[in-house]
């Protein structure tokens, strides 16, 4: 029989391997010839970010927008309460005390003649100040003592471990008492750094967990393989991947410390006269809470609402934020 002329063509075609290899590249061709992405339809999207993820999720959260517009409405009458409230929450007349609503001020008057609605607004100043520079000392603190102790381990880990057993030992409240029982300033900073000093353990511990887990994925391994430096390694590769835990928690944390604010004033430790604030009003109204109600109702519901926006809206940032849940 005369041999037949080799043939590679034929020769490949004839194998399972070889009709696979020929399928691969006509499929690699065409997806080189099509201008979008493989179904051709038109540009590949990029992958999304965790951040862009979220913020999609959070537009089309109801309880996002509802809590972002409250607080959007508190921040705008703390920076410019006289937008609503003309008068003075100072100015008070002893002729109209404990007498309710009337035309101009449908609040009525507290204990002393001060008007309840005007003393409500510009309380916000106070309430929202407090919180908002107490959380951002906390999570600034408790983030960067965590984060080293994570990332660096050994002996500093262990130190602040038992030291952030020790501040979470402290009753709050209690600690509160002792603590500002002894300042007599009227500012707002010593109540603020008693918030920080004592609620930092809770944000470290949190930071701490994330950075450990964060610094034990596969582009940290790489990124220190490469010789990237540990600075570089926290801020670039760690620390944009850990700080969603963080977020969450001081978020809800916001709200907290607004009532912790008002919890103190009202027991005589935290703001004083004539510092406006909803806890000193709360504690002047609750001898008056028989006859004149509405003396307590607006300031106290003034502080639920808003303890309540801003725990609704840590709830949204945690639920956007964490992957589990979607």
């Amino acid at each position: 029989m005369p041999e037949q002329p080799f043939e590679p063509d034929r020769a490949i075609a004839g194998t399972g391997a070889g009709g696979a290899m020929d399928l691969a590249t006509s499929e690699a061709e065409t997806l080189e010839k099509t201008p979008g992405g493989p179904d051709g339809t038109g540009p590949q999207e990029r992958p999304r970010s965790l951040w862009s993820d979220a913020w999609r999720d959070l537009r089309r959260n109801p309880v996002f927008i509802i809590s972002a517009l409250v607080i959007l409405f508190l921040i705008v009458i703390s920076l410019w309460p006289s937008l609503i409230a003309s008068g003075n929450p100072l100015k008070c007349n002893l002729a109209k005390a404990q007498e309710g609503s009337q035309p101009g001020h449908p609040f009525g008057y507290d204990g002393q003649g001060c008007d309840v609605y005007t003393r409500t607004v510009y309380g916000t100043r106070t309430s929202v100040t407090v919180g908002v520079l107490a959380t951002l000392g906390v999570a600034i603190l408790g983030s960067a003592l965590g984060g080293l102790a994570g990332f660096f381990g050994g002996v500093w880990d262990s130190i602040l471990s038992r030291l952030t057993d020790i501040f979470f030992a402290i009753p709050v409240v209690l600690g509160g008492l002792v603590l500002l029982s002894v300042v007599t300033s009227n500012t707002v900073w010593p109540v603020i750094g008693f918030m920080v000093l004592l609620g930092w353990p809770q944000i470290s511990r949190i930071a701490r967990g994330s950075v450990i887990t964060a610094k034990q994925n596969d582009y940290v391994q790489a990124a220190r393989a490469l010789g990237a430096s540990n600075s570089r390694l926290l801020l670039r590769h760690i620390t944009p991947n850990a700080v969603a835990p963080v977020i969450v928690v001081a978020t809800i944390a916001l709200g907290t410390y607004i009532s912790l604010e008002a919890t103190l004033s009202y027991l005589g430790v935290g703001l004083k006269p004539p510092t406006v604030s909803w806890g000193i009003d709360i504690s002047s109204a609750s001898a008056y809470i028989r006859n004149a109600p509405h003396m307590l109702l607006w300031p106290a519901g003034a502080l639920a609402i808003t303890v309540l926006a801003f725990i609704m809206l840590g709830d949204a940032v945690r639920d956007a934020l964490d992957p589990k849940l979607r």
